[in-house]
């Protein structure tokens, strides 16, 4: 099973690679991978996901790559129902997964840190 999970990420990252390099952006290719736990076309994703480029419409702020992980969480834990705090907690915590390993990966979540735009602050272990 652990085999079968590697070889589908492999897959995913791959694919997000080709959707990038094909001119879209982060956001957009890493939503548009995760199309079957979206339940929404290709097509559909690149559109709910373009302005999330470049850092959120190019202000360089959170990662496009971060914010398209978000709308995967979206997905994978939703949280539709606003009086359901447990399934927001839940959802919550699975972004702050995603960032937090996206961060320990990549050394920030900023867009504008990343691609050495400004300096990468310095952070205490908690």
């Amino acid at each position: 099973m652990e085999k079968n999970l590697k070889i589908d990420v492999e897959a995913r990252v791959e694919r997000a690679r080709s959707y990038f390099l094909a001119g879209y952006n982060c956001a957009q290719a890493v939503v548009m991978t995760f199309d079957d736990v979206m339940a929404m076309t290709p097509e559909m994703l690149a559109r709910l996901a373009s302005s999330y480029g470049g850092g959120m419409g190019r202000m360089r702020e959170v990662c496009g790559t971060v914010s398209g992980m978000a709308m995967v969480a979206s997905a994978i834990s939703p949280a539709s129902d606003p009086k359901n705090m447990e399934e927001r907690k839940r959802n919550y915590a699975l972004v702050q997964m995603f960032a937090d390993s996206f961060r320990r990966e990549n050394g920030d979540i900023v867009c504008r840190r990343l691609l050495g735009l400004e300096p990468v602050e310095e952070r205490g272990e908690t």
